[in-house]
C-alpha cells in the first residue's frame, strides 16, 4: 500500500537515482581529467571534459540540494542523527564540490598555464574525492552505523569495511560513467584517435570496477547482513540488471556502439543505486529508524509532495531541453578548445606554448 511516507522517501530517493547518474558522470570526468598525462599529452582529454561538463554541471548539483532539502524537511530526526554521526564525511565531500566547481571555473580563465596545472590539480582531485565520501556516508547508512539518537563515533561509523568499499565502488561508477559519455562525446565530434585512447580508458576502469563491487560482496555478508539479505532477496533482480548494463556497456564499447552505450550505463549505474535503496527498505537508519518511523507531520510530507509535483513541471522540461541542446550538432561544431572570442576568453589549453 502507498502511503504518504513512501510516496516522500520515492521522491527523495529519486533525487538520489538523478544526482548518481547526473552528478556522478559529472565527478568521473574529474578521474580522466586526473589521468590525462602532462600539459600537452593532456590537453584534448582536457578541453572535451571542459566542453562536455562545462554547460550543464552546475545545473547536476542541484540534485544535492534537492535532496538534502527534502531529506531533513521530511525526515529531520534522521538527518540530524546522520549529521551528527557522519559530520566528517560529509564535511570533507561538500568541501570537494566546492573546490572542484571553483577550480573548474578559474582554470577556464587562467592567465597562465601554472595557474591552469594548479587549478587542474584540484578540480581533479576534488572530483575523486568528494564521490569517495559521499558513497562511505551511503555505506555508513547502509551497514547501521548510524545509532538513532545521533552523536555516533565520527571515525569508525564511517572508516569501515563496508563504507569504504561503497566509497571505492562510488568512484569506480563515476568514472566508467563518464568515459562512456565522454567517449561518445569524442566520437560526435568526429576526435576518433581521442575516442579510441577514451574508449580502451573506460574498458579497463569499467573491469576494474567490477572486481571491486564482486570483492565487496564478502565484507558486506558479515558487515552489514540487513543490507545484504535485502540485495539477495527483493532487490536481486535489479542488482542482476545493474550487473547485465554493465556487462553489455562493456560490450558495446568494444564494438565501438557508443550511443547504445550510454544508455546501457546509465541504467547499470542507476540499478546499482537503486539495488541499494531497495536492499536497505524499509530503513532510513538500518536498524535504527524505518520510513515511517523518522517521517515528519503529515501536513509538512503533504507539502514536500506538491513542491516536488510543481518543480518536476516547472523545471523537468528545462534540464531536459538543455541536455538536448548538448548533444545537437550546432553546440558541438562550436569551436573545439577555443571559447568565444573577448577579454580573458582563450582557452588555457592554447597557452601550451607560453
Amino acid at each position: 500500500m502507498m502511503t504518504l511516507e513512501f510516496a516522500v522517501a520515492a521522491a527523495l530517493f529519486a533525487g538520489v537515482l538523478c544526482y548518481a547518474v547526473l552528478g556522478g558522470a559529472d565527478f568521473g570526468s574529474g578521474f580522466h581529467d586526473l589521468t590525462a598525462g602532462d600539459s600537452r599529452r593532456g590537453a584534448e582529454v582536457r578541453t572535451l571534459i571542459d566542453q562536455s561538463i562545462g554547460p550543464v554541471w552546475e545545473a547536476n548539483h542541484v540534485w544535492l540540494i534537492y535532496v538534502l532539502v527534502t531529506w531533513w524537511t521530511a525526515f529531520p530526526e534522521s538527518f540530524a542523527a546522520t549529521m551528527t554521526t557522519l559530520y566528517v564525511p560529509f564535511t570533507l565531500a561538500l568541501v570537494g564540490i566546492v573546490l572542484r566547481g571553483a577550480s573548474f571555473a578559474f582554470r577556464k580563465y587562467s592567465e597562465t598555464l601554472w595557474q591552469a596545472r594548479l587549478f587542474g590539480i584540484v578540480f581533479a582531485t576534488s572530483s575523486v574525492l568528494a564521490p569517495f565520501f559521499l558513497g562511505t556516508i551511503a555505506g555508513a547508512l547502509a551497514s547501521g552505523r548510524v545509532p538513532e539518537g545521533g552523536y555516533g563515533d565520527a571515525w569508525t561509523s564511517w572508516i569501515a569495511p563496508t563504507p569504504l568499499f561503497t566509497g571505492a565502488i562510488s568512484v569506480g561508477t563515476c568514472a566508467f560513467l563518464a568515459g562512456t559519455f565522454l567517449t561518445a562525446d569524442a566520437a560526435r565530434r568526429g576526435r576518433e584517435a581521442l575516442a579510441e585512447r577514451l574508449r580502451r580508458r573506460s574498458l579497463v576502469v569499467g573491469a576494474a570496477t567490477g572486481v571491486i563491487v564482486f570483492a565487496a560482496l564478502i565484507p558486506v555478508e558479515r558487515d552489514a547482513p540487513t543490507l545484504w539479505e535485502g540485495l539477495i532477496g527483493r532487490a536481486a533482480p535489479v542488482v542482476v540488471l545493474s550487473a547485465l548494463g554493465g556487462i553489455a556497456t562493456l560490450v558495446l564499447l568494444w564494438r565501438k556502439r557508443f550511443g547504445p552505450a550510454r544508455g546501457t550505463a546509465v541504467v547499470a549505474v542507476a540499478a546499482v543505486m537503486a539495488g541499494w535503496g531497495i536492499g536497505q527498505y524499509p530503513w532510513v537508519l538500518v536498524d535504527q529508524v524505518t520510513i515511517a518511523e523518522a517521517a515528519g507531520a503529515t501536513a509538512t510530507l503533504q507539502g514536500l509532495l506538491v513542491a516536488v509535483g510543481i518543480a518536476a513541471v516547472v523545471v523537468g522540461p528545462a534540464l531536459g531541453y538543455l541536455f538536448y541542446l548538448t548533444q545537437t550538432p550546432q553546440w558541438s561544431d562550436q569551436g573545439y578548445g577555443v571559447e568565444p572570442e573577448g577579454p580573458k576568453r582563450v582557452h588555457w589549453s592554447a597557452r601550451l606554448d607560453d
